[in-house]
């Protein structure tokens, strides 16, 4: 009897003992973290920054408990899918992405590992995931709705600039989703009557040809689409819409680099949102469980310097609907 009392006590200490050294287990796990970049480290440094701070807030501390392996294709999607490949080889146990086009190589990499994309255009139109509520698969995250805010910018720069006619978009042709993204600012031209022309930049080299060419074709203002390409080089683009003095809009980030307005979701807070993404799926949930988010705070931002630079007189209703005013 004393031989089967202690057996059964310690079945059950082992019962409840058990989950705890599992527990135990986790808790001293150091995750491996991949971050595919299609662009250059360089261009977003406050993206990374917030992805970083978020994580931190949630206990993963790195060179603690994660190590986060960076890899960037420096704006050459051709490298996209060694980069993606090196990660998988790694055995990472998640991987955060930005793009359609950095989930699409990501996806094509590994349909194991799970992917959390930070920001991107929605992944239902550009047919990454089955739906937003219920992604499916290995794939979750965030949208910033990139595609819409091609039309919105036209809207906003053609209220600042009523009289323009001539609008040129800067598009990056190796983007395999340019035609959706083009698709809603074109049908948004049509409403204004605005006449669209399109001028495609595939590298940094490019950019002073095509602000040449928008002169010749007498464009009156330009839009800049969403893309790693022209985000990660906002100043070069804002230098050589001064030098043309066209009234140009790009992402958030544009007007601190000298371009006229910015508008496009709270980039910082979108790139955090994926810390939580990540701490769900190490605590074991599944990412094709995880609806996809939508970015819910969008910012306009308005240099004033370059308003007046280019003789343009901004509306006190606009300037009180902003978020910010660089004078």
């Amino acid at each position: 009897m004393n031989k089967r009392r202690k057996l059964i006590v310690a079945l059950g200490f082992g019962a409840i003992t058990a989950p705890f050294a599992s527990f135990a287990q986790q808790q001293g796990k150091i995750w491996r973290i991949g971050f595919l970049g299609t662009a250059s480290a360089s261009g977003y440094v406050k993206e990374i920054d917030a992805i970083r701070a978020g994580l931190r807030d949630l206990g993963y501390v790195e060179g603690r408990n994660i190590v986060i392996e960076y890899r960037w294709a420096e704006n050459s999607p051709e490298r996209l899918k060694d980069l993606a490949a090196e990660l998988v080889a790694l055995k990472v146990d998640v991987i955060i992405t930005h793009s359609s086009l950095g989930a699409r190589t990501a996806a094509d990499a590994t349909k194991t590992i799970p992917i959390v994309i930070a920001d991107g255009p929605d992944p239902v139109v550009v047919g990454l995931v089955a739906s937003l509520a219920r992604p499916g698969g290995n794939i979750t995250g965030s949208t910033g709705f990139q595609i819409e805010l091609a039309a919105k910018r036209l809207e906003l720069l053609k209220e600042v600039a009523p009289r323009i006619k001539r609008v040129s978009v800067l598009v990056n042709p190796l983007n395999p989703y340019n035609a959706v993204n083009f698709r809603d600012i074109a049908a948004a031209a049509k409403q204004m009557k605005v006449e669209l022309h399109e001028f495609g930049v595939k590298g940094v080299e490019e950019f002073p040809g095509a602000f040449v060419a928008m002169a010749k074709k007498r464009v009156e203002a330009a839009v800049i689409s969403e893309d790693p390409l022209f985000n990660s080089n906002v100043g070069i683009i804002a230098a050589l819409a001064a030098t043309h003095r066209l009234p140009a809009i790009g992402l958030t980030t544009f007007p601190d680099a000298g371009g006229l307005l910015g508008y496009g979701a709270n980039r910082p807070l979108l790139y955090g949102r994926a810390a939580n993404f990540v701490d769900r799926i190490l605590k074991g949930a599944k990412p094709g469980d995880l609806p996809i988010e939508r970015a819910t705070k969008f910012d306009l931002i308005v240099n004033l310097k370059t308003a007046k630079a280019l003789g343009i007189k901004i509306s006190q209703q606009l300037l009180q609907r902003a978020d910010r005013v660089i004078e």
